[in-house]
């Protein structure tokens, strides 16, 4: 595959003619849909394979009503709750942002009698980056699928806490209830279109979290505008989505996707969401790490080659 030559607007002239060899991802302009501040280890370990890294935020994320989460962290500290389940890493950010606020930490919150839930590997260190030592998760199938093969039956009505996006599916919740648990869940943050409102950002800081790129400057950023015109013209050979969020914006942003430009998921459920938008997904990363979607461009560099 040939990067096209052709110019046009928002066309780097150095990506202009650039070859990619089989069995090499060295060369390929990769979108990463996500913020700046969210993408730096995607981002380094994309251009540590040989690729070149280009930030394209989508979604962005907003604090959600503070006094029905107050609320909420009152009841888990005071001993309520039998689990906390965190289902992503910006749950983590929101939680983060409200103790921060209320001068407290999350784990000061969480008493000694309840355990904590999440949904993979990543999610287990950012979490003991914070204090909060997480004793079920999953280390295959990372996500709330894999996290409701582990969940154990009750027949004592045990709560379990499960703060999550507005845009949240009911999965997680509706097979831990389906397992004799009642679930509280609260609103912990809000997916909205990137930007978000400043006054209204989520931009508590994690202890696990990589360098800003935001100040750096290290990578290109394009807006979705600027994206789609290098998607035309061939000067982006593949979008990485995160979320399903993610899919719906590249969707409305960015589609009709052509075939030469590879749609890698970072996972089962963002692959759903993405084929019943309509897209053509080239490669599913089996773990939802930077390595796993590293991974799956070289999977679906391979396929397309072997062809």
């Amino acid at each position: 595959m040939s990067v096209s030559s052709d110019g046009g607007p928002g066309v780097h002239p150095e990506s202009q003619g650039r070859e990619i060899s089989a069995g090499s991802i060295t060369g390929l302009r990769v979108a990463i849909t996500r913020s700046a501040d969210r993408a730096g280890a995607l981002a380094d370990a994309l251009a540590a394979a040989g690729a070149e890294p280009v930030l394209v935020p989508l979604i962005d994320f907003e604090v959600a009503d503070q006094q029905l989460l107050g609320a909420a962290m009152a009841r888990l500290t005071a001993g309520k709750y039998r689990w906390l389940v965190i289902s992503s890493i910006t749950t983590v950010r929101a939680l983060k942002q409200w103790c921060e606020t209320a001068g407290t930490t999350l784990a000061d919150l969480i008493p000694e009698t309840t355990r904590v839930a999440t949904i993979g590997p990543t999610s287990v260190a950012v979490l003991a980056a914070e204090g909060v030592a997480a004793t079920l998760a999953p280390t295959d199938l990372q996500s709330a699928a894999g996290l409701l093969t582990l969940w154990p039956e009750t027949a004592d009505g045990g709560r379990a806490l499960l703060p999550q996006s507005d845009l949240a599916e009911a999965t997680l919740g509706d097979g831990i209830r389906a397992r004799g648990w009642a679930v509280d869940g609260v609103t912990a943050y809000r997916t909205v279109d990137f930007p978000a409102v400043p006054d209204r950002r989520l931009t508590a800081v994690l202890a696990h979290s990589t360098r800003d790129l935001a100040r750096r400057g290290g990578y290109t950023q394009l807006t979705p505008d600027q994206a789609a015109r290098e998607i035309s013209a061939g000067l982006i050979h593949a979008v990485v989505l995160a979320s399903g969020s993610a899919a719906r914006r590249v969707a409305a942003t960015m589609a009709p996707l052509p075939p030469t430009c590879w749609v890698i998921a970072i996972g089962p459920p963002t692959r759903a969401a993405a084929q019943r938008l309509g897209m053509n997904v080239a490669a599913t990363a089996v773990h939802p790490t930077p390595g796993g979607i590293v991974e799956a461009l070289y999977a679906a560099h391979n396929n397309f080659h072997t062809k």
